[in-house]
């Protein structure tokens, strides 16, 4: 169902307003409001949120239920029931007692093991648990020998974790997953380390490694001076369509500091070793090599829309103002006002467009056309009749500058929902904008929250189309914001997770989610009767940049928590001085 409002409007101020918006300029400002937080897609501003709710909740909770709330778990009342594990190493004679007053006799040294692992006891301690059971049974069995690895491991006992592996290996014919990634992490800090390689390919005959296993192998061959070998293993998590962990990269962004070619060349025998000259050349070669490599991190992370953590951005600032020869300078920055218009604060450069390239837009256009609007499960949210009139009205029409879901809209406040939504259609409106408004039909029900007058109203302001009260509105909005062009932008407090889990590919979902944070508005703190503003959107991409001496690069605050739908606020920018 749909309405001409456009008609009912003085039209030629209206199209003269219109067309010289399009000659100044394809894209248009909405009056947003300046002060954080920025954007619904700024890091922290869905922990805020649940925290403001959350503080709402306990309000409502009074002090006579708060009391009536069971006693809190402690340490103490989570040992009740737990085997107490000595002190000391205990004889066999003193464990027999000990087992025989259990109240499982048949898992006791299972148990103890464990027991002793979470009390982290000494290593001697165990090592007698085992003696016992050994002398006992004549038989150490796997379980057991996995929980004593455990234990090891938590502790640090490399050398150990060595001897068990060469004991466990010998007498069992394969080992779970567990215990192959508990001998990864150990066994990467000792001599044996080439052994880890060993043990990741047995892991590949299972599954598929973690990244956190490739880590710990990555981490071995750096500690010992095979830089060629760790990056042939990171190119393995990179094939096998896995994201390196954080930590891996700031092994790896470690090793471009440490000087282990320097090391590797004076381990070489005496008579292989190079002249002064030769040596000094080779060494520069291996660490460009490895330099270029590092780029290339940092261009897979800016691809695959990655961000750093405070750590690994510190560690990235320490390598580039290390690299020889060259003079980087790294500064910590904060987006302001200077940000909002695309320059960077420290340096004043101006960062990437947040706008798509008009490939990317069609690119864009075409998949959620055919993955979310015509999708495999269009018409469990619209029936086809529907979907094809609202085709052919939004062919009469013309672009449209903003699209709004008018019932998400409408329900910011309670009450006279109508209300909110002609102020919202009236702002925009007053901004000589092309407005259409998607509603349900029982939006023209004159009711208490459904004004008669203020639905006429934004009949008049705006072009109005309204599905079926079983319909959903999200791919009319996608529809209709992605076929006005790319200067159109859609007015929801959807995030459009669920449609952007449609897309086909994580490159698309990417490109998706830029259109996105540059396309949507979502109002702030409306109430009834208050100016009508929009949260800001930026001009410019969250994402690692890098133009000719310079690098700019987003990352995660320490301790900072960012749901997957928002990005940082915080930037390292990175400038090369002659």
């Amino acid at each position: 169902m749909c309405t001409k409002g456009v008609n009912q409007r003085p039209t030629v101020v209206r199209n003269n307003k219109k067309t010289e918006d399009r000659q100044r300029n394809t894209s248009f400002v909405v009056r947003e409001r300046p002060a954080f937080p920025k954007s619904v897609f700024a890091a922290g501003t869905a922990k805020r949120t649940a925290e403001i709710l959350s503080r709402k909740e306990a309000m409502m909770t009074s002090m006579e239920e708060e009391e009536q709330q069971p006693e809190p778990l402690t340490e103490r009342s989570r040992a009740v029931g737990r085997l107490e594990p000595p002190g000391r190493p205990l004889s066999a004679a003193e464990w027999k007692i000990l087992k025989k007053g259990s109240a499982n006799p048949d898992r006791f040294d299972v148990q103890m093991m464990s027991a002793l692992f979470i009390s982290k006891a000494e290593l001697n301690i165990a090592r007698s648990l085992l003696a016992f059971v050994a002398m006992e049974t004549g038989n150490l069995s796997y379980e057991l020998l996995l929980r004593y690895l455990t234990l090891c491991v938590s502790g640090g006992h490399n050398d150990e974790v060595s001897e068990l592996y060469d004991l466990m290996r010998g007498k069992f014919k394969s080992f779970d997953t567990g215990a192959y990634s508990l001998f990864l992490k150990s066994m990467c800090k000792t001599k044996r380390w080439r052994e880890c390689l060993t043990i990741l390919n047995d892991l590949k005959k299972v599954f598929t490694p973690s990244p956190r296993n490739y880590e710990d192998a990555i981490t071995g061959a750096l500690q010992h001076s095979e830089p060629a070998i760790a990056w042939a293993l990171y190119d393995e998590i990179i094939e096998k369509g896995l994201n390196p962990h954080q930590e891996t990269l700031v092994t790896l962004f470690q090793g471009g500091m440490t000087g282990f070619q320097i090391e590797n060349l004076n381990n070489r025998p005496k008579e292989e070793r190079l002249g002064p000259e030769e040596e000094s050349d080779l060494e520069l070669m291996s660490l460009t090599e490895y330099n270029n490599r590092l780029l290339g991190v940092l261009l897979y992370m800016r691809d695959n829309q990655l961000y750093p953590q405070q750590s690994l951005a510190s560690i990235i600032k320490d390598w580039f103002e290390s690299l020889p020869k060259q003079k980087w300078r790294g500064t910590w920055t904060t987006p302001d006002l200077s940000l909002c218009s695309g320059a960077c604060q420290s340096c004043k450069a101006n960062l990437e467009s947040i706008q798509l390239t008009q490939e990317e837009y069609q690119q864009l256009k075409e998949r959620v056309m055919a993955d979310v609007i015509q999708g495999r499960d269009v018409f469990t949210k619209t029936t086809p009749e529907e979907l094809d009139s609202f085709k052919a009205f939004v062919k009469r029409k013309p672009a449209f500058d903003v699209v709004i879901d008018g019932l998400n809209v409408a329900n910011i406040t309670r009450g006279n929902q109508s209300e909110t939504l002609l102020a919202v259609v009236s702002e925009l409106e007053k901004q000589g904008l092309v407005v259409l408004v998607l509603g349900r039909k029982h939006m023209l029900r004159p009711s208490r929250s459904w004004d008669r007058q203020n639905m006429a109203l934004i009949q008049k302001k705006a072009h109005c189309f309204f599905t079926d009260n079983i319909s959903e509105d999200d791919p009319f909005l996608l529809y209709a914001t992605l076929n006005s062009g790319n200067q159109c932008r859609f007015v929801s407090r959807d995030l459009m997770r669920d449609h952007k889990a449609c897309l086909p590919d994580g490159a698309t979902r990417r490109l998706f989610f830029k259109w996105q944070r540059g396309h949507q508005l979502v109002l702030y703190g409306y109430a009834p009767g208050r100016r009508v503003r929009f949260q800001s959107v930026p001009s410019y991409d969250t994402i690692i940049q890098n133009v000719v001496h310079s690098w700019h690069i987003p990352y995660d605050e320490k301790e900072s928590e960012r749901c997957s739908y928002e990005v940082p606020q915080r930037w390292l920018c990175l400038n090369e001085t002659k």
